[in-house]
């Protein structure tokens, strides 16, 4: 594994710690998300650390090298089929990137009172985004099934 990986694990720690800093030095509306954006960057940042150092002792680097052989045979084969799955995917990842940036500019915009009824608006593209990677999964099986 990649020592980037250790690199981006340990910055999203570092990110996290400095979040949940901000979150309980300041008495802000907004404590509440630094707070589940620091949780989520420690959470993340320490699994991406557990695996760099999974995956980089000497009994796992076997079992590594042979992950990403196959991977690499996946991504090489049907390379046109990939590369049309590609451009959806990108499609995908932009809607859900959108989805999610929206759901923290309300939820930001009704703890600042700017927007009266934010939670509705919160809720809506909470269940909008929980949808989107549903059905994603769904598509994906269904694609998987028809040409395997």
């Amino acid at each position: 594994m990649k020592k980037g990986n250790l690199l981006e694990g340990i910055l999203f720690i570092s990110g996290g710690i400095v979040l949940l800093g901000v979150a309980l030095l300041t008495d802000s509306v907004l404590d509440s998300l630094l707070i589940g954006f620091a949780a989520g960057a420690i959470c993340s940042g320490t699994v991406m650390t557990y695996k760099y150092f999974y995956w980089n002792t000497p009994k796992n680097k076997e079992r590594y090298q042979e992950k990403i052989e196959n991977e690499k045979i996946e991504l090489h084969d049907e390379l046109k089929s990939k590369l049309r799955d590609k451009s959806g995917r990108y499609a995908y990842a932009i809607g859900l990137m959108t989805v999610s940036i929206s759901i923290i500019i309300f939820s930001i915009l009704g703890k600042l009172e700017v927007i009266d009824n934010s939670r509705l608006i919160v809720l809506y593209l909470g269940g909008y985004l929980i949808f989107q990677i549903v059905i994603g999964i769904v598509i994906f099986k269904q694609l998987l099934k028809k040409y395997e």
